[in-house]
């Protein structure tokens, strides 16, 4: 993937959590600028969402999304309008047809605080146990994650207070981040090994 295709999908992923969508987002960028204006003021206004995005991270071939639900069937909707969209647009620039994902998008229901805060650690580390980026001190600087939205390093979207709340700082939350580094990778590391070894 290149960087436009990595900016497409989060370019689509902020546009659909918005729950009144007047046009497809293909169209949306069709607009006179004017126009876009107004449509972005007015969900910033309404803020109407079929999800709150509390952390994100885009690897070369899948997304990891942690999301809260806003309303009955909130993330089936989101995900299927963030999906389709994409689709058509990275088939329609790469010349091919058909599904770009296998079957349905895997949804894990959290239950607990201390699971969403694992959750959010394994999201944000993703880059570093996949070996997208050879050192962790890489992660804070990875473009297509919210981890450096946590860090307090950029603007963003995510309602990333859910997660932080827990910690004193936002020290203590790198820290706790950083902990789980190489023992995630080291577990990643075996899976694709038990993987390989299957007949």
């Amino acid at each position: 993937l290149h960087q436009d295709d990595f900016e497409r999908a989060l370019e689509t992923i902020f546009y659909y959590r918005n729950k009144n969508i007047p046009v497809r987002y293909s169209f949306f960028l069709r607009l006179p600028q004017y126009q876009r204006t107004e449509i972005l003021k007015s969900f910033d206004k309404e803020k109407k969402y079929l999800v709150d995005i509390i952390s994100y991270c885009l690897m070369p071939n899948h997304p990891h999304l942690l999301l809260k639900q806003r309303e009955e069937g909130g993330i089936s909707t989101f995900m299927s309008n963030v999906l389709n969209s994409y689709t058509r647009w990275f088939n329609t620039m790469n010349e091919r047809t058909g599904p770009l994902f296998q079957g349905k998008f895997k949804a894990i229901r959290i239950s607990t605080d201390n699971q969403l805060i694992h959750v959010n650690r394994y999201i944000h580390l993703n880059p570093y146990s996949g070996y997208v980026v050879k050192k962790i001190a890489d992660i804070e600087n990875y473009p297509y994650s919210s981890y450096s939205e946590f860090l307090g390093k950029k603007q963003g979207i995510c309602d990333k207070n859910l997660v932080l709340n827990y910690f004193k700082s936002i020290t203590d939350y790198k820290k706790f981040v950083m902990d789980q580094a190489d023992y995630q990778r080291k577990l990643e590391n075996i899976k694709h090994l038990i993987l390989e070894k299957r007949p």
